[in-house]
């Protein structure tokens, strides 16, 4: 395999990896701020206060987003792997 498909292929995965990550990043980050400046306004430095609610703010996503990365890495695979595992 050459290496400038090689590195293509590197960095269409490295975005696929990166869009169906996203979501969840997003949602974890924004959870964690609105937590952490909650505990900062009321003085409460409860562990589970950050871990429950953002949990389950990340399951609720991974849920909800299932079908785009499922669609996302399907297509990945369908449209730039397997063409060149067969003419490799």
């Amino acid at each position: 395999m050459e290496q400038a498909i090689f590195f293509d292929t590197l960095r269409q995965g490295l975005w696929v990896a990166l869009i169906t990550s996203v979501p969840i990043l997003s949602v974890a980050l924004v959870v964690g701020l609105v937590i952490g400046l909650f505990q900062a306004l009321t003085s409460i430095q409860e562990m589970t206060l950050t871990f429950v609610p953002k949990l389950a703010a990340i399951v609720a996503v991974f849920w909800m987003s299932m079908g785009f990365m499922t669609q996302t890495l399907v297509s990945f695979f369908h449209d730039r792997l397997i063409p060149l595992i067969i003419s490799g």
